[in-house]
């Protein structure tokens, strides 16, 4: 938005809402736009996730077919990722082992 834009828009802001309410209309739009860009990277982000894991499954599925043998690197490494993500799930789940006195 250029300088006189601006200039247009705060002028027609002031005759229709005033001097004394323009500043908190301005507070709101500006938290208003915030809100809504961090709304906006929140669903980038999810979409990106669920892309890299529809992938990997796609990835997971080629392997497979393949027999899990003389895979591309690309293939590999998207093994390597799933099972070093399965590996930390059942580490998180193990119950620690107990010490000679029954404790934890």
């Amino acid at each position: 938005m250029g300088f006189w834009e601006f200039i247009v828009i705060a002028v027609v802001g002031t005759i229709v809402l005033g001097p004394d309410k323009l500043p908190g209309a301005i507070r709101k739009i500006v938290q208003f736009k915030r809100q809504m860009s961090q709304m906006a990277q929140g669903l980038s982000a999810e979409v990106n996730e669920q892309l890299r894991t529809h992938e990997l499954h796609q990835n997971l599925k080629k392997a497979e077919e393949q027999g899990m043998k003389n895979l591309s690197p690309e293939l590999q490494n998207s093994v390597d990722e799933l099972t070093k993500a399965a590996e930390s799930v059942t580490s998180s789940i193990t119950p620690p082992e107990k010490d000679d006195n029954g404790r934890k």
